[in-house]
């Protein structure tokens, strides 16, 4: 992997990454030369037990441009700029001009509960150059990339004192409130663990301290010697749709041996992993016979520099779609009781991907 770092006109970091050297005299872009303004803060919810941010300069944020506009593409027109330069690489990371955290975050308002400032950081990574690609459609190798940049994201932003958990995701599709078309995804870093990865966690640590073994690793053993739900699987990496799946066509993805962060995965694990998600993906889309909208979010130990044996790098995937073609929004067992209620069985859903043909050099096949 080549890495090579610049400066954007407005003070932002922008790193492009590359599977081949990186020319050394591209010129970053920014579409304003003005600082970012930004000082979210966080309040806490006494009843939840959490943090909650509030960046209200988002509200200025760029929400579906037309294609001419896109502040993704690389620049053509230098009295026009956008966020990319021109040049031969493949992936590109930069700081959020609208981020909902901001490591210089300071002096949150009073209010009658307590306040923090929003000292994390939100990064944009930019899949491809190419507008009009999905997950689904890069190479093997691109996939593979990208995830060795998750990893020198999380290394980069874990050595912040401030940042104690790195989430990188992705939203993909209007249905999932993807504001702009261009393939990309986000990493959000945290000044504490949230509250999903926390519990999951919590989880794992219980099990790991009574078994001396990771739970996702021994479900992973489970899924396979059941072998009803499987998606992909190879020596190093599995797909599947949990057996507790909360979503139709909910699946998860991850290294068959355990690895703490995308930082701990070997070759052989990230070249699996990239099979995997391209397979996931392509089946999606084949499913509905159009890009498949979805919530990737990727799990890992947190960055508190402390060891995490019974942390298990995955994947989930949270996608929308009923089988009568309506989206599934959460609704009220789900957003005011936190329990979840599935319309499908997961062995359903799952027979359903796996009927799905796909090629894994880039074709559907058989739709």
């Amino acid at each position: 992997m080549y890495s090579y770092k610049l400066l954007k006109p407005d003070g932002r970091k922008l790193t492009l990454y590359s599977r081949n050297p990186i020319a050394d005299d591209i010129i970053a872009p920014s579409p304003s030369k003005e600082p970012v303004v930004a000082n979210p803060h966080l309040r806490w919810h006494p009843l939840r037990g959490e943090w909650v941010a509030y960046a209200s300069h988002r509200q200025g944020r760029t929400f579906m441009p037309p294609a001419e506009y896109n502040p993704l593409a690389p620049t053509s027109d230098p009295n026009f700029p956008t966020e990319l330069p021109q040049g031969k690489y493949d992936v590109a990371v930069f700081d959020n001009r609208f981020p909902s955290m901001y490591l210089e975050a300071h002096d949150p308002p009073v209010s009658i509960v307590d306040t923090l400032p929003a000292n994390g950081a939100c990064e944009v990574v930019v899949f491809t150059q190419d507008p009009q690609a999905f997950v689904s459609s890069l190479s093997l190798e691109h996939i593979e990339l990208l995830f060795q940049v998750w990893g020198d994201r999380t290394s980069i932003l874990g050595e912040h004192p401030n940042i104690q958990y790195v989430l990188p995701f992705e939203n993909k599709g209007v249905e999932m409130g993807v504001t702009l078309s261009h393939p990309h995804g986000q990493i959000y870093a945290y000044p504490f663990v949230p509250p999903v990865p926390a519990r999951m966690l919590d989880m794992q640590q219980v099990y790991y301290q009574e078994n001396q073994r990771g739970l996702l690793q021994d479900l992973i053993q489970k899924e396979i010697a059941d072998d009803k739900r499987i998606i992909y699987q190879d020596e190093y990496a599995i797909a599947f749709v949990p057996a507790c799946a909360r979503y139709p066509y909910e699946v998860w993805l991850a290294p068959i041996e355990p690895v703490a962060t995308f930082m701990d995965l070997t070759e052989n694990q990230r070249v699996g992993l990239a099979r995997a998600l391209k397979t996931v993906t392509l089946k999606y889309d084949g499913l509905w016979n159009r890009p498949f909208p979805y919530l990737m979010a990727w799990f890992q130990a947190p960055t508190d520099g402390k060891l995490h044996p019974e942390a298990h790098l995955h994947a989930q995937f949270y996608p929308p779609y009923r089988t009568s073609d309506r989206l599934k929004y959460l609704a009220g067992t789900e957003l005011a009781a936190g329990m979840f209620a599935n319309d499908a069985l997961p062995e359903e859903k799952a027979k359903d991907l796996q009927a799905v043909a796909i090629n894994l050099e880039g074709q559907i096949k058989n739709l």
